[in-house]
Protein backbone atom coordinates (compact mmCIF):
# COMPACT_ATOMS: atom_id res chain seq x y z
CA UNK A 1 0.00 0.00 0.00
CA UNK A 2 1.80 3.49 -1.00
CA UNK A 3 2.19 5.82 1.97
CA UNK A 4 0.99 9.33 1.61
CA UNK A 5 3.08 12.43 3.01
CA UNK A 6 2.59 15.68 3.11
CA UNK A 7 5.96 18.00 2.09
CA UNK A 8 6.88 21.70 2.25
CA UNK A 9 9.19 21.79 -0.44
CA UNK A 10 10.23 19.93 -3.62
CA UNK A 11 13.87 18.07 -3.80
CA UNK A 12 16.33 18.18 -6.80
CA UNK A 13 15.71 14.89 -8.51
CA UNK A 14 12.45 13.73 -7.79
CA UNK A 15 9.74 12.59 -9.91
CA UNK A 16 7.08 15.57 -9.86
CA UNK A 17 2.99 15.90 -11.27
CA UNK A 18 1.92 19.03 -11.46
CA UNK A 19 -1.41 19.80 -11.58
CA UNK A 20 -2.06 23.14 -13.27
CA UNK A 21 -4.20 25.37 -15.63
CA UNK A 22 -1.27 27.83 -16.20
CA UNK A 23 2.41 27.36 -16.38
CA UNK A 24 2.60 30.85 -14.37
CA UNK A 25 0.97 29.00 -11.37
CA UNK A 26 3.80 26.79 -11.01
CA UNK A 27 6.48 28.20 -8.74
CA UNK A 28 8.75 25.37 -8.13
CA UNK A 29 10.49 24.54 -11.92
CA UNK A 30 13.07 26.49 -13.79
CA UNK A 31 13.24 28.67 -16.43
CA UNK A 32 14.19 26.35 -18.92
CA UNK A 33 11.61 24.06 -18.05
CA UNK A 34 8.95 27.13 -18.31
CA UNK A 35 10.18 27.70 -21.91
CA UNK A 36 9.95 23.95 -23.12
CA UNK A 37 6.19 24.09 -21.49
CA UNK A 38 5.35 26.98 -23.30
CA UNK A 39 6.54 25.72 -26.58
CA UNK A 40 4.92 22.50 -26.17
CA UNK A 41 1.61 23.86 -24.73
CA UNK A 42 -1.75 23.58 -26.23
CA UNK A 43 -4.29 25.95 -24.93
CA UNK A 44 -7.59 23.85 -23.93
CA UNK A 45 -6.24 20.52 -24.17
CA UNK A 46 -5.52 18.34 -21.57
CA UNK A 47 -1.26 17.20 -21.78
CA UNK A 48 1.26 15.78 -20.01
CA UNK A 49 4.05 17.72 -21.16
CA UNK A 50 7.75 15.84 -20.01
CA UNK A 51 11.01 17.39 -19.20
CA UNK A 52 13.55 15.61 -17.56
CA UNK A 53 11.51 13.89 -14.49
CA UNK A 54 8.54 16.62 -14.36
CA UNK A 55 5.25 15.77 -15.59
CA UNK A 56 2.60 18.83 -15.89
CA UNK A 57 -0.75 18.79 -16.62
CA UNK A 58 -2.89 21.22 -18.08
CA UNK A 59 -5.83 22.47 -17.67
CA UNK A 60 -6.70 20.43 -14.97
CA UNK A 61 -10.01 22.45 -13.15
CA UNK A 62 -11.55 22.11 -17.01
CA UNK A 63 -11.78 18.24 -15.99
CA UNK A 64 -14.41 16.35 -13.93
CA UNK A 65 -13.01 14.38 -11.32
CA UNK A 66 -13.33 11.26 -13.52
CA UNK A 67 -11.24 12.61 -16.07
CA UNK A 68 -9.18 13.36 -13.41
CA UNK A 69 -8.43 10.32 -12.52
CA UNK A 70 -8.27 8.81 -15.65
CA UNK A 71 -5.06 10.93 -16.47
CA UNK A 72 -4.07 9.56 -12.89
CA UNK A 73 -4.14 6.70 -14.14
CA UNK A 74 -2.68 7.05 -17.86
CA UNK A 75 0.47 8.93 -15.66
CA UNK A 76 0.51 5.77 -12.91
CA UNK A 77 1.56 3.63 -16.00
CA UNK A 78 4.41 5.66 -16.59
CA UNK A 79 5.80 6.09 -12.78
CA UNK A 80 4.40 2.71 -11.03
CA UNK A 81 8.44 1.47 -11.35
CA UNK A 82 9.35 4.90 -9.31
CA UNK A 83 9.86 4.28 -5.50
CA UNK A 84 8.57 8.24 -4.84
CA UNK A 85 6.45 10.18 -6.64
CA UNK A 86 5.49 14.09 -5.79
CA UNK A 87 2.37 15.79 -6.35
CA UNK A 88 1.66 19.70 -6.41
CA UNK A 89 -1.18 21.47 -6.74
CA UNK A 90 -3.45 24.09 -5.29
CA UNK A 91 -6.94 23.07 -5.34
CA UNK A 92 -7.63 20.13 -2.65
CA UNK A 93 -10.41 18.35 -4.85
CA UNK A 94 -8.27 17.97 -8.09
CA UNK A 95 -5.30 16.71 -5.59
CA UNK A 96 -7.86 14.58 -4.43
CA UNK A 97 -9.60 13.32 -7.16
CA UNK A 98 -5.83 12.63 -8.71
CA UNK A 99 -4.95 10.95 -6.04
CA UNK A 100 -7.90 8.69 -6.09
CA UNK A 101 -7.63 7.30 -9.59
CA UNK A 102 -3.06 6.87 -8.86
CA UNK A 103 -3.79 4.81 -5.85
CA UNK A 104 -6.22 2.85 -7.09
CA UNK A 105 -4.24 2.42 -9.96
CA UNK A 106 -1.88 1.00 -8.36
CA UNK A 107 -3.24 -2.10 -7.15
CA UNK A 108 -2.05 -5.54 -7.94
CA UNK A 109 -3.14 -9.28 -7.20
CA UNK A 110 -0.42 -11.31 -6.99
CA UNK A 111 -0.14 -13.97 -4.23
CA UNK A 112 0.25 -17.00 -6.73
CA UNK A 113 2.55 -15.81 -9.13
CA UNK A 114 6.04 -17.20 -8.89
CA UNK A 115 7.55 -13.87 -9.62
CA UNK A 116 5.53 -11.43 -7.73
CA UNK A 117 9.02 -9.46 -6.58
CA UNK A 118 9.71 -9.02 -10.12
CA UNK A 119 5.77 -7.90 -11.14
CA UNK A 120 5.54 -5.79 -7.71
CA UNK A 121 5.44 -1.85 -8.62
CA UNK A 122 8.30 -0.27 -6.97
CA UNK A 123 5.82 3.01 -5.79
CA UNK A 124 6.01 2.96 -2.18
CA UNK A 125 5.26 6.52 -1.10
CA UNK A 126 3.78 9.55 -2.83
CA UNK A 127 4.75 13.04 -1.44
CA UNK A 128 1.97 15.86 -1.26
CA UNK A 129 2.74 19.85 -1.72
CA UNK A 130 -0.24 21.76 -1.94
CA UNK A 131 -3.82 22.54 -0.08
CA UNK A 132 -4.57 19.70 1.46
CA UNK A 133 -4.75 18.26 4.92
CA UNK A 134 -3.08 15.18 6.37
CA UNK A 135 -6.79 14.59 7.89
CA UNK A 136 -7.63 13.99 4.48
CA UNK A 137 -4.69 12.03 3.42
CA UNK A 138 -5.64 9.69 5.96
CA UNK A 139 -9.23 9.61 4.90
CA UNK A 140 -8.14 8.53 1.75
CA UNK A 141 -5.68 6.24 2.12
CA UNK A 142 -8.16 4.50 4.66
CA UNK A 143 -11.08 4.17 1.83
CA UNK A 144 -8.55 2.77 -1.00
CA UNK A 145 -7.10 0.17 2.07
CA UNK A 146 -10.74 -0.85 2.19
CA UNK A 147 -11.51 -1.11 -1.77
CA UNK A 148 -8.28 -3.32 -2.02
CA UNK A 149 -9.51 -5.34 0.47
CA UNK A 150 -12.88 -5.53 -1.51
CA UNK A 151 -10.61 -7.12 -4.78
CA UNK A 152 -8.65 -9.24 -2.97
CA UNK A 153 -11.70 -11.17 -1.71
CA UNK A 154 -13.12 -10.89 -4.59
CA UNK A 155 -9.70 -12.04 -6.70
CA UNK A 156 -9.20 -15.09 -4.03
CA UNK A 157 -9.90 -18.61 -5.43
CA UNK A 158 -12.25 -20.65 -3.41
CA UNK A 159 -9.78 -22.67 -2.53
CA UNK A 160 -8.40 -20.35 0.01
CA UNK A 161 -11.46 -18.22 0.60
CA UNK A 162 -14.26 -20.27 1.14
CA UNK A 163 -17.41 -19.56 3.94
CA UNK A 164 -14.96 -20.43 6.67
CA UNK A 165 -11.99 -18.23 5.65
CA UNK A 166 -14.07 -15.03 4.62
CA UNK A 167 -15.85 -14.70 8.09
CA UNK A 168 -12.07 -15.01 9.43
CA UNK A 169 -11.08 -12.17 7.42
CA UNK A 170 -14.13 -9.83 8.38
CA UNK A 171 -13.12 -10.88 12.15
CA UNK A 172 -9.21 -10.14 11.77
CA UNK A 173 -10.50 -6.83 10.28
CA UNK A 174 -12.59 -5.73 12.76
CA UNK A 175 -10.02 -6.10 15.41
CA UNK A 176 -8.20 -3.21 12.74
CA UNK A 177 -11.25 -1.31 12.73
CA UNK A 178 -12.34 -1.29 16.02
CA UNK A 179 -15.55 -2.64 15.35
CA UNK A 180 -17.50 -5.66 16.99
CA UNK A 181 -17.85 -9.07 14.40
CA UNK A 182 -19.87 -12.34 15.67
CA UNK A 183 -19.68 -15.68 13.52
CA UNK A 184 -22.56 -17.79 13.81
CA UNK A 185 -21.42 -21.21 12.45
CA UNK A 186 -23.72 -23.91 11.28
CA UNK A 187 -25.04 -25.24 14.39
CA UNK A 188 -26.27 -21.95 15.01
CA UNK A 189 -27.42 -21.24 11.36
CA UNK A 190 -29.46 -24.65 11.81
CA UNK A 191 -30.57 -23.71 15.28
CA UNK A 192 -32.35 -20.32 13.87
CA UNK A 193 -34.03 -22.04 11.00
CA UNK A 194 -32.20 -20.26 8.37
CA UNK A 195 -33.91 -22.74 5.59
CA UNK A 196 -32.33 -20.77 2.64
CA UNK A 197 -29.16 -20.63 3.45
CA UNK A 198 -28.93 -23.75 4.52
CA UNK A 199 -30.62 -25.25 1.63
CA UNK A 200 -27.70 -23.94 -0.82
CA UNK A 201 -25.22 -24.74 1.45
CA UNK A 202 -26.30 -28.72 1.19
CA UNK A 203 -24.28 -29.54 -1.86
CA UNK A 204 -21.49 -28.37 -0.35
CA UNK A 205 -18.35 -30.18 2.01
CA UNK A 206 -17.99 -26.74 3.38
CA UNK A 207 -19.98 -25.47 6.20
CA UNK A 208 -22.15 -22.25 5.68
CA UNK A 209 -21.08 -19.26 7.87
CA UNK A 210 -23.09 -16.04 8.82
CA UNK A 211 -21.09 -12.97 9.81
CA UNK A 212 -22.76 -10.38 11.72
CA UNK A 213 -20.38 -6.85 11.62
CA UNK A 214 -21.42 -3.77 14.14
CA UNK A 215 -20.06 -0.11 14.29
CA UNK A 216 -21.23 1.79 16.73
CA UNK A 217 -20.12 5.19 17.25
CA UNK A 218 -21.07 7.39 20.72
CA UNK A 219 -21.67 10.37 18.46
CA UNK A 220 -23.75 8.12 15.87
CA UNK A 221 -26.34 10.25 13.99
CA UNK A 222 -28.56 7.47 13.72
CA UNK A 223 -31.11 6.50 16.51
CA UNK A 224 -31.66 3.44 14.18
CA UNK A 225 -28.93 1.66 12.84
CA UNK A 226 -28.04 0.80 8.75
CA UNK A 227 -28.02 -2.71 8.10
CA UNK A 228 -25.98 -3.56 4.98
CA UNK A 229 -26.46 -6.80 3.22
CA UNK A 230 -23.70 -8.81 1.37
CA UNK A 231 -24.18 -11.88 -0.87
CA UNK A 232 -21.34 -14.15 0.31
CA UNK A 233 -22.07 -17.21 -2.34
CA UNK A 234 -17.95 -17.79 -2.37
CA UNK A 235 -18.56 -20.07 -5.47
CA UNK A 236 -21.24 -20.05 -8.01
CA UNK A 237 -21.34 -23.79 -10.15
CA UNK A 238 -25.09 -23.04 -10.53
CA UNK A 239 -25.70 -26.26 -8.26
CA UNK A 240 -27.68 -28.93 -10.13
CA UNK A 241 -28.33 -26.13 -12.11
CA UNK A 242 -24.68 -26.18 -13.20
CA UNK A 243 -23.52 -23.39 -15.28
CA UNK A 244 -21.42 -23.92 -18.55
CA UNK A 245 -17.85 -23.80 -17.69
CA UNK A 246 -16.78 -21.08 -20.31
CA UNK A 247 -17.37 -17.41 -19.75
CA UNK A 248 -20.00 -18.22 -16.58
CA UNK A 249 -18.27 -20.93 -14.07
CA UNK A 250 -14.64 -19.94 -14.54
CA UNK A 251 -15.35 -16.71 -12.88
CA UNK A 252 -17.85 -17.76 -10.28
CA UNK A 253 -15.00 -17.01 -7.03
CA UNK A 254 -16.33 -13.37 -7.93
CA UNK A 255 -19.83 -14.09 -6.65
CA UNK A 256 -19.64 -12.71 -3.10
CA UNK A 257 -18.83 -9.56 -4.65
CA UNK A 258 -21.66 -8.58 -2.58
CA UNK A 259 -20.32 -9.00 0.81
CA UNK A 260 -16.94 -7.98 -0.62
CA UNK A 261 -18.48 -4.68 -1.02
CA UNK A 262 -20.42 -4.72 2.36
CA UNK A 263 -17.86 -5.68 4.70
CA UNK A 264 -15.10 -2.82 2.47
CA UNK A 265 -17.97 -0.39 2.92
CA UNK A 266 -18.03 -0.88 6.78
CA UNK A 267 -14.26 -1.56 6.92
CA UNK A 268 -13.25 1.90 5.67
CA UNK A 269 -16.52 3.85 7.96
CA UNK A 270 -14.57 2.24 11.30
CA UNK A 271 -11.12 3.27 10.36
CA UNK A 272 -12.44 6.72 9.31
CA UNK A 273 -14.84 7.45 12.39
CA UNK A 274 -17.70 8.53 10.55
CA UNK A 275 -20.39 9.34 12.84
CA UNK A 276 -23.07 6.68 11.77
CA UNK A 277 -24.09 2.92 13.12
CA UNK A 278 -24.11 0.49 10.70
CA UNK A 279 -24.52 -3.49 10.74
CA UNK A 280 -23.30 -5.71 8.42
CA UNK A 281 -25.15 -9.10 7.56
CA UNK A 282 -22.77 -11.66 5.67
CA UNK A 283 -24.44 -15.11 5.08
CA UNK A 284 -21.78 -16.94 3.26
CA UNK A 285 -21.85 -20.22 1.72
CA UNK A 286 -20.56 -21.81 -1.82
CA UNK A 287 -23.28 -23.52 -4.36
CA UNK A 288 -22.48 -26.68 -5.38
CA UNK A 289 -24.68 -29.50 -6.69
CA UNK A 290 -23.14 -32.04 -4.59
CA UNK A 291 -24.14 -34.34 -1.86
CA UNK A 292 -27.79 -33.54 -1.37
CA UNK A 293 -27.99 -30.51 -3.05
CA UNK A 294 -31.10 -28.48 -2.96
CA UNK A 295 -33.08 -29.15 -6.32
CA UNK A 296 -35.27 -27.70 -8.80
CA UNK A 297 -38.81 -28.22 -7.50
CA UNK A 298 -38.05 -28.64 -3.69
CA UNK A 299 -39.95 -25.90 -1.16
CA UNK A 300 -37.81 -24.59 1.17
CA UNK A 301 -38.86 -22.50 4.81
CA UNK A 302 -37.15 -19.82 5.49
CA UNK A 303 -35.92 -18.17 8.11
CA UNK A 304 -38.70 -16.20 8.59
CA UNK A 305 -41.01 -19.22 7.67
CA UNK A 306 -42.34 -18.41 3.94
CA UNK A 307 -42.01 -21.35 1.76
CA UNK A 308 -40.01 -20.73 -1.27
CA UNK A 309 -40.68 -23.04 -4.41
CA UNK A 310 -36.98 -23.27 -5.59
CA UNK A 311 -37.16 -23.24 -9.95
CA UNK A 312 -33.45 -22.96 -10.38
CA UNK A 313 -30.95 -23.43 -7.93
CA UNK A 314 -28.78 -20.84 -9.82
CA UNK A 315 -31.09 -18.47 -8.38
CA UNK A 316 -29.46 -19.17 -5.11
CA UNK A 317 -27.84 -15.45 -4.10
CA UNK A 318 -31.62 -14.33 -3.47
CA UNK A 319 -32.00 -17.48 -1.01
CA UNK A 320 -29.43 -16.89 1.36
CA UNK A 321 -29.50 -13.24 0.98
CA UNK A 322 -33.28 -13.12 2.13
CA UNK A 323 -32.29 -15.17 5.14
CA UNK A 324 -30.15 -12.15 5.87
CA UNK A 325 -32.73 -9.63 4.86
CA UNK A 326 -35.35 -11.51 7.64
CA UNK A 327 -32.88 -11.24 10.11
CA UNK A 328 -32.44 -7.56 9.52
CA UNK A 329 -35.54 -6.86 10.87
CA UNK A 330 -34.80 -8.13 14.53
CA UNK A 331 -32.43 -4.41 14.55
CA UNK A 332 -35.52 -2.48 13.55
CA UNK A 333 -33.40 -0.64 10.92
CA UNK A 334 -33.62 3.09 9.62
CA UNK A 335 -32.48 1.52 5.96
CA UNK A 336 -31.46 -2.00 5.04
CA UNK A 337 -29.23 -1.84 1.71
CA UNK A 338 -28.39 -5.40 0.37
CA UNK A 339 -25.52 -5.68 -2.96
CA UNK A 340 -25.39 -8.79 -4.32
CA UNK A 341 -23.76 -9.95 -7.98
CA UNK A 342 -27.37 -11.25 -8.29
CA UNK A 343 -28.49 -11.72 -12.04
CA UNK A 344 -27.31 -11.97 -15.69
CA UNK A 345 -30.98 -9.57 -16.34
CA UNK A 346 -29.05 -6.14 -15.04
CA UNK A 347 -25.74 -7.48 -16.99
CA UNK A 348 -27.70 -7.49 -19.87
CA UNK A 349 -29.68 -4.33 -18.95
CA UNK A 350 -26.45 -2.18 -18.34
CA UNK A 351 -23.54 -3.72 -19.21
CA UNK A 352 -20.47 -3.34 -16.23
CA UNK A 353 -20.14 0.51 -16.37
CA UNK A 354 -22.90 0.68 -13.35
CA UNK A 355 -24.88 -1.18 -11.00
CA UNK A 356 -28.80 -1.14 -10.89
CA UNK A 357 -30.78 -0.18 -7.71
CA UNK A 358 -33.85 -0.26 -6.46
CA UNK A 359 -36.31 -0.47 -3.51
CA UNK A 360 -38.99 1.40 -1.44
CA UNK A 361 -37.00 3.84 0.86
CA UNK A 362 -37.71 7.07 1.33
CA UNK A 363 -36.64 9.11 -2.34
CA UNK A 364 -34.01 11.10 -0.31
CA UNK A 365 -31.36 7.99 0.29
CA UNK A 366 -32.54 7.10 -3.62
CA UNK A 367 -30.97 10.63 -4.38
CA UNK A 368 -27.83 10.86 -2.35
CA UNK A 369 -26.83 7.25 -3.18
CA UNK A 370 -27.26 8.58 -7.15
CA UNK A 371 -25.00 11.70 -6.15
CA UNK A 372 -22.65 9.52 -3.99
CA UNK A 373 -22.41 7.64 -7.14
CA UNK A 374 -21.76 9.93 -9.68
CA UNK A 375 -18.95 11.82 -7.31
CA UNK A 376 -17.22 8.78 -7.05
CA UNK A 377 -17.88 7.45 -10.51
CA UNK A 378 -19.16 4.16 -8.77
CA UNK A 379 -22.55 4.75 -10.23
CA UNK A 380 -25.80 3.17 -9.54
CA UNK A 381 -28.81 3.35 -12.08
CA UNK A 382 -32.26 3.24 -10.59
CA UNK A 383 -34.76 0.69 -12.16
CA UNK A 384 -38.70 0.71 -11.50
CA UNK A 385 -39.93 -0.91 -8.34
CA UNK A 386 -43.85 -1.43 -9.25
CA UNK A 387 -46.02 -4.34 -6.97
CA UNK A 388 -47.08 -5.26 -10.69
CA UNK A 389 -43.66 -7.35 -10.65
CA UNK A 390 -45.10 -9.45 -7.72
CA UNK A 391 -47.33 -11.00 -9.47
CA UNK A 392 -43.97 -12.50 -11.50
CA UNK A 393 -43.16 -14.74 -7.85
CA UNK A 394 -46.20 -16.08 -7.05
CA UNK A 395 -45.94 -19.82 -6.84
CA UNK A 396 -49.19 -22.69 -7.12
CA UNK A 397 -47.58 -24.80 -4.24
CA UNK A 398 -45.74 -22.26 -2.16
CA UNK A 399 -45.83 -18.63 -0.70
CA UNK A 400 -43.37 -17.43 -3.36
CA UNK A 401 -41.09 -19.17 -5.61
CA UNK A 402 -37.00 -17.94 -7.07
CA UNK A 403 -37.57 -16.91 -9.96
CA UNK A 404 -39.89 -15.16 -12.55
CA UNK A 405 -40.91 -14.80 -15.65
CA UNK A 406 -37.82 -14.25 -18.87
CA UNK A 407 -38.01 -10.52 -18.46
CA UNK A 408 -36.67 -7.98 -16.09
CA UNK A 409 -34.93 -10.16 -13.86
CA UNK A 410 -33.29 -7.87 -12.03
CA UNK A 411 -36.79 -6.50 -10.66
CA UNK A 412 -38.26 -9.64 -9.84
CA UNK A 413 -35.31 -10.90 -7.97
CA UNK A 414 -35.50 -7.38 -5.87
CA UNK A 415 -39.53 -7.95 -5.51
CA UNK A 416 -38.48 -11.71 -4.02
CA UNK A 417 -36.17 -10.14 -1.57
CA UNK A 418 -38.50 -7.14 -1.00
CA UNK A 419 -40.99 -10.04 0.42
CA UNK A 420 -38.94 -10.23 3.20
CA UNK A 421 -38.71 -6.92 5.72
CA UNK A 422 -41.59 -4.45 5.97
CA UNK A 423 -38.42 -2.08 7.15
CA UNK A 424 -37.24 0.78 3.98
CA UNK A 425 -35.32 -1.46 1.69
CA UNK A 426 -33.07 -1.04 -1.27
CA UNK A 427 -31.21 -3.41 -3.63
CA UNK A 428 -28.03 -2.96 -5.22
CA UNK A 429 -27.53 -5.59 -8.96
CA UNK A 430 -23.58 -5.34 -9.01
CA UNK A 431 -22.83 -5.65 -12.42
CA UNK A 432 -19.30 -4.06 -12.02
CA UNK A 433 -18.08 -5.87 -9.28
CA UNK A 434 -15.67 -7.72 -11.35
CA UNK A 435 -13.95 -6.78 -14.98
CA UNK A 436 -12.31 -9.44 -17.56
CA UNK A 437 -9.98 -6.53 -18.89
CA UNK A 438 -8.40 -3.43 -17.55
CA UNK A 439 -10.35 -0.64 -17.44
CA UNK A 440 -8.35 1.87 -16.15
CA UNK A 441 -8.28 2.83 -12.33
CA UNK A 442 -10.87 -0.12 -11.52
CA UNK A 443 -8.03 -2.91 -12.89
CA UNK A 444 -8.90 -6.09 -14.16
CA UNK A 445 -10.73 -9.12 -11.81
CA UNK A 446 -12.14 -7.68 -8.45
CA UNK A 447 -12.77 -3.97 -8.66
CA UNK A 448 -14.29 -3.16 -5.40
CA UNK A 449 -17.51 -2.09 -6.85
CA UNK A 450 -19.85 -0.37 -4.33
CA UNK A 451 -17.39 0.43 -1.31
CA UNK A 452 -16.60 3.98 -2.22
CA UNK A 453 -20.33 4.36 -3.25
CA UNK A 454 -21.47 3.67 -0.03
CA UNK A 455 -18.69 5.03 1.43
CA UNK A 456 -19.15 8.65 0.06
CA UNK A 457 -23.04 8.03 0.55
CA UNK A 458 -22.60 7.60 4.71
CA UNK A 459 -20.12 10.53 4.51
CA UNK A 460 -22.95 13.05 3.61
CA UNK A 461 -26.45 11.72 4.83
CA UNK A 462 -28.61 13.53 6.82
CA UNK A 463 -30.73 12.07 8.95
CA UNK A 464 -33.72 13.58 9.68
Amino acid sequence: MIQLTKINAIKKNENVIFLADKISEIKEISNDQVKYFKKNFKKEKIQYLKSEIYTYVVNISKQSAQDIRVHAFNIHQNLKKEEIVTICGNNKKEILAFLDGFLLSNYQFLKYFKDKKEKKNKLQKVQILGNISKKDLEELQNLVKAVFWARDMVNEPVSYLDAIKIAEEIKAKGKEGNYTVKVFEQTKIESLKMGGLLAVNQGSETPATFTIMEYKPKNAVNKKPYVLVGKGIVYDTGGLSLKPTANSMDFMKCDMGGAACMAGAIHAIALNNLPVHVIGLIPATDNRPGKNAYAPGDVVTMFDGTTVEVLNTDAEGRMVLADAIAYANKYKPELIIDAATLTGAAVRAVGVKTAVFMGNAKEKYFTQLEKAGQEMHDRVVRFPFWDEWKEEIKSDIADIKNLGGPNAGMITAGKFLEHFTDNPYIHIDLSSAYLHATENYKGKGGTGAGVRLLYRFFESIEVK
